[in-house]
């Protein structure tokens, strides 16, 4: 994910991830083309319609979930914005994704993720295992 937002700075990146059902184990992630104006791409996000129906259509196929979606920042905090709490709003009403934000705002990325939902942000720990 990391990789991703890097390689489309200064343009947000986006994708999908994946994992067990039920669960917060992510082990499948689906980069999607970010679809949003051109000139507004450094600032916002818009997942790609078919990219995004490959992607649950892939994790069907595994009996894998999606779990949430990942973008990045790229000169602001890994921390939602009011465009991101309004997203939220309309497209998880029921406050069960997570939402990963890579933020490229300074030299080392980091990431941070959340669960929003009625406006409230609640940070979950994220943790990154290597083979």
């Amino acid at each position: 994910m990391i990789e991703l937002a890097l390689e489309h700075d200064p343009d947000e990146s986006c994708g999908l991830f994946a994992g067990p059902p039920g669960g917060m184990f992510v082990d499948t992630f689906f980069p999607i083309a970010n679809v949003a104006p051109p000139e507004r791409r450094p600032e916002i996000y818009m997942l790609d319609g078919a990219g995004q129906l490959d992607a649950e259509s892939a994790a069907d196929s595994t009996g894998q979930s999606i779990l949430g979606v990942m973008h990045s920042h790229t000169h602001t905090a890994a921390y939602p914005s009011p465009t991101d709490v309004a997203d939220a709003a309309r497209f998880d009403e029921f406050g069960v994704w997570i939402f990963l934000i890579v933020s490229l705002e300074k030299p080392d990325p980091y990431m941070r993720a959340f669960r929003i939902m009625d406006d409230v942000i609640k940070e979950v720990p994220v943790e990154v295992k290597s083979d």
